[in-house]
């Protein structure tokens, strides 16, 4: 990559074509999404045989993805807030995960690296409240 200069590889898209006017707009700026429309193409294109994917398919996908990413980063939020928190990691992720039934059914077969598991104690193993289950018993005695 020599000989391209200093800000080589990162335009913003705002080339003008020349005589017109107009400037480029990327096709996630089309459709509002912040999810790579035209990286999801080229990477659906490379799955199918025949190589032929429609544009909105890509949208539609980008769209699907980015929704989710969005869900999955507010409960994972929400979690790591009722832990006092302010940054989110792995274990608020697979906790958001594991409590959210939609999330869990969707996502049952993913690792999640350095998660852990969810906290589960036996409510056998559980030592029963002494104080108001001996005042039931007093009040049902008398």
């Amino acid at each position: 990559m020599a000989g391209k200069g200093k800000g080589a590889g990162k335009g913003k898209g705002k080339t003008v074509y020349p005589g017109t006017g107009q400037s480029r707009v990327s096709s996630s700026a089309k459709a509002g999404l912040q999810f790579p429309v035209a990286r999801i193409r080229r990477l659906l294109k490379i799955q199918h045989e025949n190589k032929r994917v429609t544009g909105l398919s890509a949208v539609y996908l980008a769209a699907v993805l980015e929704y989710l990413m969005a869900e999955l980063l507010e409960l994972a939020g929400n979690c790591a807030k009722d832990m006092g928190r302010k940054r989110i990691t792995p274990r608020h992720i697979l906790l958001a995960i594991k409590n959210d039934d939609e999330l869990d059914r969707l996502l049952k077969k993913v690792i999640i690296f350095d998660g852990g598991v969810l906290p589960f104690i036996h409510p056998q193993l559980i030592p029963a409240a002494e104080g108001k289950g001996k005042q039931k018993a007093r009040s049902q005695e008398a």
